[in-house]
């Protein structure tokens, strides 16, 4: 267990010495706005492996020296959140990173294969995953909570190793190399608009509300996340998002309005005046697009075909060659492209992409390349 500045700062020095280190993180996300750091992983190898007591060191800055290196890889699995988590203790931006989940995808695998899979495929060991729910804040950890923290980063620097030599067989470490170097992209880190918040709501009946309700809540959802920020709290813990729909509909404009909604007196008091402010805000801003309901019509038709054929082909040429079709273009994105046209596919499929897929998707939406089984 790393548990003091100077030993931590030992740790890294080895570390920056290394060409790749292996990094994970547990915390805890269950009364927070944004999760509670409990230990970081470190490994070197599979006897090289280590906690460090994050919870408990002052100063977590060693680490983001260790981040932000460029010459020494860092490999995570799933890496996109345990970044974030890491950025925000250290302050520092990663650079040079290798997500084994990612890189998956690109040789044959899932690109959402799990830590367990990929270290069996690539070792044959299988992992345990018995403390996946627990307090990772209270001390002491147990011996079973340090030996699954360590397992976590122990076989990493394998899968690593056995995805590049996987990679460079099929002739796809440029590949590799373009997916990893999205991580160091600046729009990572940077926090998210207040206004999107209501992109992450997860409730039934946001379809049946009309324009002006939904931009209601659009506001009553970025007015949370600012309160859930203020207090350091869940987005839940300060109203679940059933309660936003519900005040959405309502459009409550006063305090009498207020006392017929099913909020507790408590939450009137504390949050009476925000949730009157973000409705007003709500009311005056442009109401929202609305979809279209009722029985599709031709050119409806026309499109979902459209989208299909695309989608055929994608998956098509993805299963050919051992790619995860995620990782080229999700469902909603080529939905976008092939509303916009054929000329859209070489600003939206980039890079490996254009190549691998690109250009023949172009063609085949301009009707000048079929497709067969």
């Amino acid at each position: 267990m790393i548990d003091t500045a100077r030993d931590l700062d030992a740790l890294v020095d080895r570390c920056l010495a290394a060409e790749a280190v292996a990094l994970d993180t547990e915390f805890v996300w269950e009364r927070t706005f944004v999760p509670a750091l409990g230990v970081v992983q470190v490994g070197l190898g599979p006897d090289d492996v280590h906690v460090v007591d994050a919870a408990n060191i002052d100063s977590l800055e060693p680490l983001g020296r260790l981040l932000a290196d460029a010459g020494t890889q860092k490999i995570l699995h799933d890496a996109g959140q345990d970044l974030q988590i890491l950025a925000r203790a250290t302050g520092a931006r990663p650079r040079n990173v290798f997500d084994s989940q990612r890189a998956a995808g690109l040789v044959g695998l899932s690109a959402t294969s799990s830590l367990q899979d990929l270290v069996q495929w690539a070792t044959g060991v299988r992992l345990e995953k018995g403390e996946t729910r627990t307090d990772w804040l209270r001390r002491p950890l147990s011996d079973n909570q340090v030996e699954y923290a360590l397992d976590d980063v122990r076989y990493l620097p394998a899968v690593r190793e056995k995805l590049l030599a996987e990679a460079a067989a099929r002739g796809r470490l440029d590949w590799v190399a373009a997916e990893m170097a999205r991580y160091e992209a600046p729009d990572l880190f940077e926090p998210a608009d207040d206004m999107d918040a209501v992109d992450r709501l997860k409730v039934a009946g946001i379809g049946r509300l009309s324009g002006r309700d939904r931009a209601v809540l659009r506001h009553l959802a970025a007015w949370r996340e600012r309160e859930a920020r203020d207090l350091d709290r869940t987005r839940r813990m300060v109203l679940p998002d059933e309660g936003l729909l519900d005040l959405a509909a309502r459009a409550p404009r006063t305090d009498d309005d207020l006392a017929r909604t099913p909020l507790t007196d408590k939450q009137r008091a504390r949050f009476g005046p925000g949730i009157l402010a973000a409705v007003a805000d709500g009311l005056e801003a442009e109401p929202e697009a609305v979809e279209r309901r009722g029985r599709p019509g031709p050119e409806d038709e026309r499109d979902a075909a459209r989208l299909l054929l695309a989608q055929a082909f994608l998956a098509g040429r993805c299963a050919v060659a051992g790619v995860d079709p995620a990782l080229v273009a999700t469902k909603a994105a080529l939905k976008e492209i092939v509303d916009a046209g054929p000329e859209a596919v070489a600003t939206r499929l980039t890079g490996w992409r254009a190549g691998f897929v690109g250009d023949d998707l172009a063609a085949l939406l301009r009707g000048d390349l079929a497709v067969r089984l």
